[in-house]
């Protein structure tokens, strides 16, 4: 007779529930620590929030320079008129709420306020993707599809904290609205390992392999390199070709990588799988003739279950097991 031990019970807490596995390396609060010691030369830097500067690590900067911190209360339209308003006067206004309330809540706010008049706004909003364990008040799985509709709106899906530290002097100095997907808190470090530095608009492939190329962005990368490491075990050859920044989207890259014969293409993204990622580089691939075996893993285009992270992750797909499980089906 055997038995089997009973699995502890998964919980979550939500608003700030981390993404780090047990044991993994992180960095706290590295987009606060980055725009701290970025501000302190340039002081036309300000940040704003709605209420949530705890919770997207803008209160390091309110500690540090309390003349340019500004709390707008619960106001998302009021935020992003606000940073426009600002941004009109020469000042560089980092604008931090969560992901769902910044584009889904504030669109027309910051189309009309801010993009439409191309102004130099930076929004860095928590919670992308599947990150919160809320149910679709909280989760962001849009977020993207609706920030890419926006003319000249740049996008950056940051892997980890190297990532997220070393954007943020670049979106600063681009001259023009951005939206960055902001990892807060204790963020799991992955890339210092692979010799990885940000460039704004490249994509940089982390590792090689012959059987698979997965381009991924944001927290899929790095799930996306421990499923290639899982793979080698099975003798499977797993490259990855990470995309930090999705618009505009490094083509160039993109086609060299995905035109290697042999290889099944795979693109793995914390978002749904409209309007995101996958759609972006599929249309470069058809468009260019491209055409190797395509596959993508993302969010369905579905309303999302409340519960612990790790739990949705395996119910979605995007877990490191499940994704490798997929991978290994289709290839048979």
């Amino acid at each position: 007779m055997s038995t089997t031990a009973k699995k502890p019970r998964l919980t979550t807490s939500a608003m700030i529930a981390s993404i780090a596995s047990e044991g993994q390396r992180v960095q706290s609060a590295p987009f606060g620590k980055a725009l701290v010691e970025l501000a302190a030369n340039r002081p036309e830097i300000v940040g704003l929030t709605a209420d949530l500067a705890k919770y997207t690590d803008l209160h390091l900067f309110g500690q540090a320079y309390p003349e340019r911190f500004f709390q707008m209360g619960m106001a998302e339209q009021l935020l992003m008129a606000a940073a426009g308003g600002m941004a009109k006067e020469g000042f560089v206004p980092f604008a931090t709420t969560y992901a769902v309330f910044a584009t889904r809540r504030a669109f027309d706010f910051v189309h009309q306020v801010i993009a439409e008049e191309n102004l130099n706004v930076k929004l860095c909003c928590a919670l992308p993707g599947l990150t919160t364990g809320y149910g679709p008040s909280h989760q962001a799985t849009e977020d993207i599809a609706l920030m890419r509709g926006i003319p000249g709106m740049t996008i950056v899906d940051p892997c980890d904290a190297l990532d997220t530290e070393q954007a943020v002097p670049q979106i600063a100095a681009h001259n023009g609205p951005v939206y960055m997907r902001l990892l807060r808190g204790n963020v799991p470090l992955v890339l210092d390992e692979y010799g990885y530095r940000f460039e704004l608009g490249k994509a940089k492939m982390l590792r090689d392999g012959r059987d698979v190329l997965v381009i991924s962005s944001g927290i899929l990368t790095m799930r996306a390199l421990e499923v290639a490491k899982a793979l080698q075990a099975d003798k499977v050859d797993v490259g990855v070709l990470h995309v930090p920044t999705i618009k505009p989207l490094d083509v160039a890259t993109i086609l060299r990588e995905a035109g290697r014969a042999g290889r099944l293409v795979v693109v793995a993204e914390n978002h749904s799988t409209v309007g995101g990622l996958g759609e972006a580089v599929a249309t470069a691939l058809l468009t260019a003739g491209v055409t190797p075996q395509f596959r993508q893993i993302a969010l369905p285009d579905a309303f999302l279950d409340a519960g612990a992270l790790p739990t949705l992750h395996d119910r979605y797909g995007i877990s490191t097991e499940a994704m490798s499980a997929t991978i290994k089906g289709w290839l048979g």
